[in-house]
């Protein structure tokens, strides 16, 4: 793909390609993520070499299984917060637009997990932080696509400009408002397993405390940025994993009944989810993932070669070359997967999934720059689909189909409406 005559990438979806890609160290390219870096600073999602090194290693702890399994009960009531909401717009006969409602509810639980901050997003939408996030997603994605605005000195001085560093401003200064509040409350304990006593640990908690083998910590403009990293990257794109699977599902109303019954027989009457019941869900999962295939929440990732490479035919690209991995095209791909358009979940039964391509499908890429954050991400997916399908049932609005567009992630330009209807006690 060729911008005028001067910069030219390499768009790639065999994942023979894509394997031999993302084995190796290449850094993010510094075209597709120079927009986003004032907002979220160079934390893991940008970063590369030694100083990425580091930060995974004193963030990994905050992703091990114990830390994760007290968010289970925290996802389940942010969840139930938007389904009281649905409730009240249930008697409208309206179609209802999910995306909104999951983002705020996924930005609301990634909040309490992650922060232990309680935002009330869900009911206060008006809240300048979370205006000030939508903000910043819609006006990064806006710059990235009209050509003038990649040059800084026109873009700032632009009305766009001005609003992304009023919107900046007020992210940053929530951000570091959070990491004020909570140095201070961690001056009398600084020792995890004193903490671990008291409440569940959170993200943060661990970024504070972290040391790597000097006893060095993160500065606070280190902190800072991985805050804002996890704050984006922790909602905005599982959002959209559960936005396109509630879709698929209302598209597919076989597959919601199959999903809706499993989680029936697993929940029985409760209406929170148990660290233990996800992995009693595999029809679920595989529903879910394959939602991602067909909709994946990060449709495509960038690299830049820092060596030359040679790939498996015999073709070779030189040092700084830029790739674009398209996971979306991977995915729908017909030499790849037979009837590709058609959504079947047993393309991810264990049996299926022994005769693939190992990177076939990396919906959180692969390799050691994989995404931190999957399993926060498919756990709570899963606890939105086992809370939501035994109480709405979904069906699709004929009259408003979700047009795709790739943003910062994977949306809709005209959002993702589905009538909802309250389902009955037996």
């Amino acid at each position: 793909m060729w911008l005028g005559n001067f910069f030219a990438s390499l768009i790639v979806y065999h994942p023979d390609y894509v394997k031999a890609i993302l084995s190796r160290q290449d850094p993010k390219d510094n075209f597709a993520y120079y927009f986003i870096t004032p907002w979220i600073g160079k934390g893991l999602l940008v970063l590369s070499g030694q100083k990425w090194f580091q930060h995974r290693k004193l963030l990994t702890p905050g992703f091990h299984y114990d830390v994760l399994k007290p968010y289970i009960g925290v996802m389940s009531n942010c969840v139930n917060v938007m389904l009281e909401k649905w409730e009240k717009l249930v008697p409208d006969n309206k179609p209802v637009e999910l995306f909104h409602h999951v983002s705020l509810m996924t930005l609301d639980s990634i909040m309490k997990c992650a922060f232990s901050y309680e935002s009330n997003c869900q009911l206060d939408s008006e809240n300048e932080y979370i205006k000030a996030v939508y903000e910043l997603s819609y006006l990064v994605d806006h710059r990235f696509r009209c050509f003038p605005y990649h040059n800084d000195f026109i873009f700032y001085l632009s009305p766009h400009g001005f609003r992304f560093r009023r919107a900046l401003k007020t992210a940053h200064q929530h951000t570091e408002k959070v990491i004020k509040l909570r140095k201070e409350l961690l001056k009398q304990e600084t020792e995890l397993e004193k903490i671990k006593q008291k409440r569940h640990l959170d993200f943060l908690d661990i970024l504070l405390c972290a040391k790597d083998e000097n006893g060095q910590g993160l500065c606070d403009e280190d902190l800072r940025a991985e805050v804002d990293t996890f704050m984006f990257e922790g909602h905005d794109t599982t959002a959209s994993g559960i936005s396109w699977t509630l879709y698929c599902l209302a598209k597919y109303p076989e597959h919601q009944e199959k999903c809706r019954e499993e989680i029936r027989d697993v929940l029985g009457e409760r209406t929170t989810v148990e660290w233990e019941d996800l992995g009693k869900l595999p029809y679920t999962t595989m529903c879910i993932k394959e939602s991602m295939r067909l909709y994946p929440p990060v449709p495509g990732v960038a690299r830049e070669l820092k060596e030359p490479i040679t790939f498996f035919d015999g073709r070779s690209l030189p040092k700084g070359t830029v790739i674009l991995l398209s996971m979306y095209c991977m995915n729908r791909s017909p030499s790849m997967w037979d009837n590709p358009e058609v959504f079947d979940p047993l393309r991810f039964s264990p049996d299926n999934l022994s005769k693939r391509h190992s990177h076939m499908y990396v919906p959180f890429s692969a390799g050691s720059r994989n995404c931190i954050g999957q399993n926060f991400a498919m756990h709570e997916m899963r606890v939105a689909l086992a809370l939501t399908l035994p109480r709405f049932q979904l069906s699709v609005d004929p009259t408003s189909e979700p047009k795709k567009v790739p943003q910062l992630v994977l949306r809709s330009v005209n959002g993702i409406h589905l009538n909802i209807k309250k389902i009955k006690k037996a």
